[in-house]
């Protein structure tokens, strides 16, 4: 296994990391899934996950990481199990956990406590290694400064890797580049070790021009780089988005590596940075994991070549138009039942895959996977709930809209065929 140039309690950091927010259910799918009925009421399939776990330490990934949100806020306890049984010893690998307190009933300092002993107790771990602030700008910078200045929590922290409870501080960033800013140009009294964004070969200089609120990955990675902060990526693949056939992308880089997947190519992007500590995948399938493993044994940097081609893709997949949803599930449950991220994903694989599919299929195709028509985009009241909780800034109600006009567009057309078929047939009795 590749390891980064980037050290912890003398061990250096493998290339690949383990996010622990998809993890496997005994139904076959992934604990932020959600379905019909709510989330997986089958759990996490431990067992599986115990056999993950060990597979990825004996080659060499040795990087966690997990918050208390995650999977329903289960992650934690069942990764705290797998590495415990796994018979690694505890210096051998590095948990990475999150100060994830985004209700204001978690604000006070207290909770905040209460958060990090829980982290302990599930983590079955007397510290933790990479202490972060859990998406510092989602919700604003006012909503920062309540979750992290205003009650202390942000010096209780530094107290705590003071005290070695936490051998590193960082934060991972999402939405108000104000919260960003905030963070690095404070950089001299906080001294962050490390700092967790997303990155990709689409968000690398697409980031803005998706939403302008966000901030180019390009940017980020250079920003952290000039103060010599440490980077984990998170999203490599774009909530998967990056790893499902696409005819845009597949145009671009199928020729120069037929065997290649789309996954590998953007992998290979994000660990040809220097100032990469490690780059998380959330792994759900053994054959995931294995395809990973290998691609970061070892990774094979990108030629200047390689990422020009990623450059073409990258801006031929944003001309097909996306929705650029990662699949993390924070705008669920709608309070009208609509599988949001499932609905973005049909979207993006029927309108902006570049796959050639008639109006037929695609109309067969939505109603097979929206079976029931209370689920479909239509049904969207526009309240907005949703969009509030997008670390994306995504306008979830318009999205919706847009889709739901394109496949009442595409209704009109089928019916008017229909009719214009009948009237052809009736006309021969003429």
């Amino acid at each position: 296994m590749m390891t980064s140039h980037f050290e912890s309690g003398g061990k250096r950091i493998s290339l690949l990391g383990y996010g622990a927010m998809r993890m496997p259910t005994v139904d076959g799918g992934h604990a932020n899934a959600w379905s019909k009925n709510g989330y997986s009421d089958t759990g996490i399939d431990q067992e599986l996950l115990d056999r993950q776990i060990k597979y990825l330490l004996e080659h060499g990934v040795n990087y966690f990481d997990t918050s208390p949100a995650y999977c329903r806020g289960n992650s934690e306890a069942c990764l705290g199990r797998a590495l415990a049984q796994s018979g690694f010893p505890r210096s051998s690998y590095l948990i990475a956990t999150k100060l994830s307190n985004f209700s204001p009933v978690q604000f006070p300092l207290a909770e905040c406590k209460k958060m990090f002993e829980n982290s302990l107790k599930f983590l079955q771990t007397d510290y933790i290694d990479n202490y972060l602030l859990h998406s510092i700008g989602n919700g604003g910078f006012e909503t920062f400064s309540k979750r992290y200045l205003e009650n202390g929590a942000l010096d209780w922290c530094a107290e705590l890797r003071r005290e070695g409870r936490i051998r590193n501080l960082g934060f991972s960033f999402h939405g108000d580049p104000k919260a960003f800013e905030w963070c690095i140009q404070r950089h001299g009294t906080y001294k962050w070790d490390f700092c967790q964004i997303q990155m990709n070969y689409v968000d690398w200089t697409h980031a803005t021009a998706i939403n302008p609120r966000n901030l180019d990955a390009k940017y980020l990675y250079e920003s952290l780089t000039s103060l010599k902060i440490p980077v984990v990526i998170m999203e490599p693949l774009l909530g998967g988005s990056l790893a499902r056939y696409n005819a845009a992308i597949a145009g671009n880089l199928k020729p120069l590596d037929p065997s290649s997947s789309l996954a590998r190519w953007a992998f290979r992007f994000n660990g040809s940075f220097p100032n990469v500590m490690t780059v998380l995948s959330g792994m759900t399938r053994m054959s995931d994991i294995e395809e990973n493993v290998e691609t970061f044994s070892p990774l094979r940097p990108l030629s200047q070549s390689e990422f020009a081609a990623l450059e073409r893709a990258a801006d031929d997949y944003i001309a097909s138009g996306p929705v650029p949803c990662t699949a993390c599930n924070y705008c669920m449950p709608c309070p009208y039942g609509l599988d949001i991220p499932a609905l973005f994903r049909f979207r993006n694989e029927t309108f902006a895959s570049g796959k050639e599919k008639t109006g037929k299929e695609i109309l067969a195709e939505y109603e097979k996977t929206f079976p029931e028509p209370l689920r479909r985009a239509d049904r969207c009241t526009g309240c907005g709930k949703c969009a509030s909780h997008c670390p994306q800034k995504i306008k979830i109600p318009q999205e919706l809209a847009a889709l739901d006009a394109s496949i009442a567009g595409i209704r009109r057309d089928a019916f008017k065929q229909e009719i214009d078929r009948r009237n052809n047939e009736a006309s021969k009795w003429f």
